[in-house]
């Protein structure tokens, strides 16, 4: 659709129905504790949106969650950061940006 002033107007969709949670069929890798949750309670989180735990970071992991408690970088973030440098496609989130994707409601949460 083209307005008045030749710029054009996109519809959106509500984002949230159309949209998968970036968690959902994801694997997910804990390291350091969190300072605002324990891993069991993150963990269920993680479930409910979807996604799987891993205990150890492998090349099928998608996601390596920091927490803000750990004392210099694990042996899990080097493991990761190696195989990324290897090409394989692993965020690593600090627990902040965690906390952030926790907080997106889930499509029966409406």
């Amino acid at each position: 659709m083209i307005n008045k002033d030749n710029s054009e107007i996109i519809f959106f969709s509500d984002p949230v129905e159309n949209l998968t949670h970036p968690f959902y069929k994801k694997q997910i890798v804990f390291t350091g504790a969190l300072s605002t949750m324990t891993r069991s309670e993150a963990s269920k989180q993680v479930k409910a949106y979807g996604g799987y735990l891993q205990g150890a970071v492998t090349q099928h992991t998608d996601f390596v969650v920091l927490g803000n408690k750990r004392r210099g970088i694990s042996a899990k973030q080097q493991k990761a950061e190696q195989l990324i440098r290897e090409g394989q496609d692993i965020q690593i989130l600090i627990e902040d940006d965690f906390l952030w994707l926790i907080s997106i409601p889930k499509k029966d949460d409406k």
